[in-house]
């Protein structure tokens, strides 16, 4: 099973868009889009199967203002089978962490903090299946090794453009240092982050570490949200404090602005918020 449907996509949603949301989940190797109506819908195919899975997790995750339908093409179910985790350091052939490898819980925190949101029943079955493959263990395994062989967590970098993962998420997702944090008892030492060594978590620490990657987005575009959502890329540079735009101003490119609000996903965002949600992050 590698291929899942998705239904109930907005009218105005742009296949690069649904490209982009998938490509969390692994590499996509074809995806084929289809107007329904008033929606669409998608039949999306990865290149692994646990990539696949994974995507079905996104069951009642919303796209814009319409919540998805996702549905195995096979009829099998998330936790089916696990094949690409049962992989050793030892079988790895590159040192680039790919999506499919990490765990589901980590996927899920990259959703929230570019400002989906996830449905708490995803974020249990996600939990659910790291701890019943022992994917956490693994994975910390894989880091760990990772970052002792490169002495320099900072420098080691591991995105892959050829996943597909939009250019905010790969500028720090993909990167091994997003793992680590400054260890409060050895100034200038790291320790891998709590999230990654606990082995068993709450729906909340999915949130906490949404909230914390969220943080480390804004850091790497100089603090500002605007550009960690990037709405930059979008709208155009941030605009001064006093510097107004009349009623009637587009910007060249640029979807109308009830389009642009319901479903490009990309929305004013105000403080404590996910960078691309006006919604607040889980206190």
């Amino acid at each position: 099973m590698s291929t899942v449907y998705v239904k109930n996509i907005g009218a105005n949603t742009e296949e690069k868009d649904i490209r982009a949301f998938f490509s969390f989940c692994g590499k996509i190797s074809s995806l084929n889009v289809t107007t329904e109506g008033e929606t669409k819908s998608a039949t999306v195919t990865f290149e692994k199967e646990s990539a696949a899975r994974t995507a079905l997790l996104l069951d009642h995750t919303k796209l814009g203002e319409h919540e998805l339908s996702v549905t195995s093409a096979s009829g099998e179910h998330a936790d089916s089978g696990d094949n690409v985790h049962s992989k050793s350091d030892a079988d790895r052939d590159t040192d680039e962490i790919t999506q499919e490898e990490k765990p589901r819980a980590r996927v899920l925190a990259e959703y929230l903090a570019s400002g989906y949101l996830v449905a708490d029943s995803g974020l249990k079955t996600a939990i659910a299946l790291d701890e019943k493959h022992g994917v956490s263990q693994r994975f910390l395994s894989t880091i760990q090794n990772l970052d002792q062989k490169y002495h320099a967590t900072d420098r080691a970098k591991t995105a892959d453009q050829s996943y597909g993962i939009t250019a905010r998420a790969n500028c720090l997702f993909s990167g091994l240092s997003s793992y680590f944090e400054k260890a409060l008892e050895a100034p200038g030492a790291k320790k891998i982050v709590d999230f990654y060594t606990t082995g068993s978590k709450q729906v909340q620490d999915i949130h906490n570490e949404a909230k914390r990657l969220a943080e480390l987005k804004k850091q790497e575009a100089g603090g500002s949200s605007y550009k960690a959502a990037g709405l930059d890329k979008i709208f155009g540079a941030e605009k001064a404090p006093g510097q107004e735009s009349k009623p009637n101003d587009q910007v060249p490119g640029a979807a109308p602005s009830d389009a642009a609000a319901t479903e490009s996903n990309q929305q004013p965002i105000s403080e404590g918020a996910y960078p691309g949600t006006a919604e607040k992050i889980p206190q």
